[in-house]
């Protein structure tokens, strides 16, 4: 029929195997059909010269790959037949049937499958959905379409997909409430303002106190060239030593550490020297927060502190900056501050991850300056 009134017609097979075996049925089937052949695995020059001769109008039939989806436009060309359709994703088909109907022409797209019977759940939802919706401007309909079928996740459930399946549930929590963090210091600020205004007197019995706990970063990151791990000679199994990795970063107070040290004590046995510095690496993480440092660096003998990135962050005014200040004027030649588009504060001579985590503890100490 698109023969008779002078049309071309794309036939898509989703292997570069069969094409010539198709191309020869075709051949057979129709043998006024000028026939070609195109496939990513052919030479670029060799294919552009078949694209060329088929918008040309050199070939009839157009055999190829699923390559007739990037953007190749031929209004002369209005049927397309699709082979294998229940292989491609959803996607794939709407622009594979976009290729035709690109001029005044009515168009025709044939998928060809199996039985829907004999296919699987999501394969038969598939070109359930490309039947359904095929007026124009149906994309987003198409869109929210494949999103069910392959599943949208749940934000507060175990089942993901997509970014949060790639990142992890607990990282992409954490990325979440980070972003959430930063709206509200900055484009929702005033919406989440304390009033810090002194209210009216109220009786004894109700009282109430306000309190503000700003947390000038979300999290302190920590770099070391020391050993800091679970030996294998200590935790012999990968996944083990992995599952405890996890279960420390996700400790919050010197309580848990306590608990978690005990429960290593009960497993596996005394503790080496690299697990007990690996664990204090926690509450210098806790330390590096409180005092506004995004990461800390301990690498040949000096420990280096990135502070808040944000030079207009309100940190550089508090009194957390100040005792940072402070302890670099009691300390002049072991502490330098420098300006690297956000500030940095270098400390010599520090060997330890205990000696760094007693310095951040006399920073907390120290007076504002």
């Amino acid at each position: 029929f698109e023969m008779s009134r002078n049309g071309q017609v794309f036939v898509v097979n989703n292997r570069v195997s069969n094409l010539e075996d198709i191309a020869n049925m075709i051949r057979q089937r129709v043998p006024d059909a000028r026939v070609c052949i195109g496939h990513g695995q052919m030479d670029p020059k060799q294919l552009e010269s078949i694209v060329l001769e088929f918008m040309n109008y050199d070939y009839d039939v157009m055999v190829s790959t699923t390559i007739v989806e990037n953007g190749v436009d031929i209004p002369n060309a209005n049927t397309i037949i699709i082979n294998n359709a229940h292989n491609y994703g959803l996607s794939d088909l709407h622009q594979m049937r976009g290729r035709v109907g690109r001029s005044n022409k009515k168009a025709f797209c044939y998928l060809i499958a199996p039985p829907l019977h004999l296919l699987p759940d999501d394969s038969r939802r598939r070109l359930q959905a490309i039947c359904d919706f095929s007026d124009l401007a149906s994309g987003f309909n198409i869109a929210m379409q494949d999103l069910d079928i392959r599943g949208a996740g749940n934000m507060l459930g175990a089942e993901q997909s997509g970014f949060i399946a790639d990142l992890g549930y607990e990282t992409y929590q954490k990325v979440l409430n980070e972003a959430m963090q930063e709206l509200k210091e900055d484009e929702f600020a005033s919406l989440f303002e304390e009033d810090d205004d002194t209210e009216e007197e109220e009786t004894t019995t109700q009282k109430k106190s306000y309190t503000k706990d700003f947390a000038f970063v979300n999290e302190t990151l920590f770099d070391s060239d020391m050993e800091l791990l679970f030996p294998q000679i200590y935790v012999p199994n990968s996944s083990e030593r992995m599952k405890l990795y996890k279960e420390l970063d996700t400790i919050k107070d010197k309580t848990g550490l306590s608990t978690f040290r005990q429960h290593l004590l009960d497993r596996f046995g005394k503790i080496p020297k690299e697990a007990e510095d690996l664990m204090l690496v926690m509450p210098i993480r806790w330390a590096g927060r409180r005092l506004g440092v995004e990461k800390i660096m301990l690498r040949q003998e000096k420990m280096i502190l990135h502070l808040v990135s944000n030079i207009e962050s309100p940190y550089y005014q508090s009194t957390t900056f100040g005792k940072i200040l402070n302890y670099a004027a009691s300390n002049p030649r072991k502490v330098m501050i420098k300006n690297e588009g956000h500030c940095v504060v270098t400390i010599k001579t520090v060997q330890t991850v205990g000696e760094c985590l007693a310095i951040l503890e006399d920073m907390e100490a120290s007076p504002s300056a």
